[in-house]
């Protein structure tokens, strides 16, 4: 339903080259171990996408995959496009390699498209996941880990499956080396082996983008550790490398127009079946449900939640549960999940829905806080729980979120749109300024998202017949 923000591909590089040797083939176990996660990562990531675009991700996907020797084969790996506004592309052990269509609309050529799928494709080649394995279990991980309450977040304590499978868990010597690999790979596909820095440059610009966009410092999100150096340092290092392939890569293929042509229509930020986030309000077609956030929040639409971040330390989170039995048993078993003792539940109606609401207090490393639990009725099969956190005695600045509640009529369903990927060639007379003016967002960053998408200088020329991506409704 509902999908998280930004995650930064975790790309680094080392200055000597890795052996390009890949290991026999995948093992039986190996592909068990794929084939178990896979189902779990699909459902987390809205799925995966079918039709030309996927078909495309994985021909190229399955091109640099026989680059990796040891005798790999296309039909070896399972590359997946997922239906996901998540900047992000992973793999995990058996040869399942994975990148979301928000990603894959930052590129802007298939040389870059090629170099991520070759990044992937070493982890799994060098056998990344296993020498992973030897700290964390994967079925461990699969089973799912509590998380413990951190700040003033007492939400969202779930494990996040693809987190522990991949971003978090590979060390900064096999994020190199996965680099390099992917470097060679690229090179030895006949791509222009430079397009590798193109990708994590724009990577780096949208994450900016992003962390201003929200308010924050611009600086390279927190999560990558410290085992990923910083984006200026990946960048350069991976120039470096891929320049002394240059001079013997012979053709240097960047095929910018297939890639455009392919990605064409491809839906951007949240897709309307998934719900739609415009500034502080939530729009979900199929569910017929709409919330509207205070003055100040940021909405992040995830695959299990709705959450939203205010000023001082307020927060909230929305989620789906199993509305067949009593409310009463649904919210007992939410704050369980919180770590908090059930609390007494008072019955109401919100907006003509059958509710329940309670309070508790908690103490966090930030401090105390007051967390308000509402579950809502929404059908016989399904209910609501929305959980909204404030510093003590601030629970009225969150508190407007819970009676913002209500079903949309089926007029409003069906007005929702899509943002989509748009190819558009450039006018006689078109400017920068023209085309920003085209992108479908109402604040003024549609400057800065236009000129990020397509990889552009503010002082860049455009010339007539030049083709440039959009964002636009549908």
């Amino acid at each position: 339903m509902i999908h998280a923000r930004l995650s930064l591909i975790a790309l680094a590089l080392v200055a000597a080259p890795a052996q390009a040797q890949a290991p026999p083939g995948l093992t039986p176990a190996e592909r068990q171990q794929g084939a178990q996660a896979h189902p779990q990562i699909l459902q987390q990531f809205g799925g995966a996408m079918s039709g030309p675009v996927a078909d495309y991700v994985r021909g190229v996907g399955q091109k640099i995959a026989v680059q990796s020797g040891g005798g790999a084969r296309p039909q070896d790996y399972v590359v997946t496009l997922l239906n996901s506004n998540v900047n992000n592309a992973f793999a995990i052990p058996g040869g399942y390699v994975y990148i979301t269509r928000q990603l894959l609309a930052l590129m802007n050529d298939e040389a870059e498209l090629a170099f991520v799928m070759g990044h992937e494709v070493a982890h799994v080649a060098a056998r990344h996941g296993q020498k992973r394995q030897n700290r964390a279990a994967l079925s461990n991980i699969l089973a799912g880990i509590a998380g413990v309450v951190t700040g003033s977040q007492i939400i969202g304590q779930g494990a996040n499956i693809v987190a522990q499978l991949t971003t978090l868990g590979f060390s900064r010597e096999q994020e190199r080396q996965a680099d390099s690999l992917g470097v060679r790979y690229l090179t030895s596909a006949a791509y222009d082996p430079l397009a590798s820095g193109d990708i994590l440059a724009a990577l780096g610009a949208q994450t900016a983008l992003e962390a201003r966009l929200q308010g924050q410092s611009g600086a390279e999100p927190s999560r990558w550790l410290s085992t990923h150096p910083a984006n200026g340092e990946r960048v350069a290092r991976i120039r470096a490398e891929a320049q002394t392939f240059v001079a013997r890569a012979g053709a240097r293929a960047h095929n910018r127009d297939a890639f455009l042509n392919a990605i064409d229509g491809l839906p951007y930020d949240d897709d309307a079946a998934q719900g739609v986030v415009q500034g502080g309000r939530f729009r979900h077609g199929s569910l017929q449900l709409a919330l509207d956030a205070p003055a100040g929040f940021t909405l992040t639409n995830g695959a299990e939640a709705l959450s939203g971040s205010g000023p001082g330390g307020t927060s909230f989170e929305l989620r789906m549960a199993d509305g067949t039995g009593d409310l009463a048993a649904v919210a007992a078993a939410r704050w369980q999940q919180l770590g908090l003792q059930p609390r007494p539940m008072q019955a109401t109606r919100i907006n003509g829905l059958e509710a329940l609401a309670g309070s508790a207090q908690a103490q966090t490393r930030g401090g105390p806080v007051d967390a308000t639990l509402t579950v809502y009725r929404w059908n016989t099969q399904t209910a609501f729980t929305l959980i909204a956190v404030a510093p003590q005695g601030q629970a009225a600045q969150v508190a407007p979120v819970a009676a913002s509640v209500r079903r949309l009529t089926a007029q409003e369903a069906g007005a929702i749109r899509t943002r989509r990927i748009q190819v558009a060639r450039v006018a006689a007379g078109d400017t920068l300024a023209s085309l920003a003016a085209r992108m479908a967002y109402d604040d003024a960053s549609r400057m800065e998202r236009f000129l990020t998408l397509n990889q552009l200088a503010q002082d860049a020329v455009l010339k007539a017949g030049d083709r440039v991506k959009l964002v636009v409704w549908r």
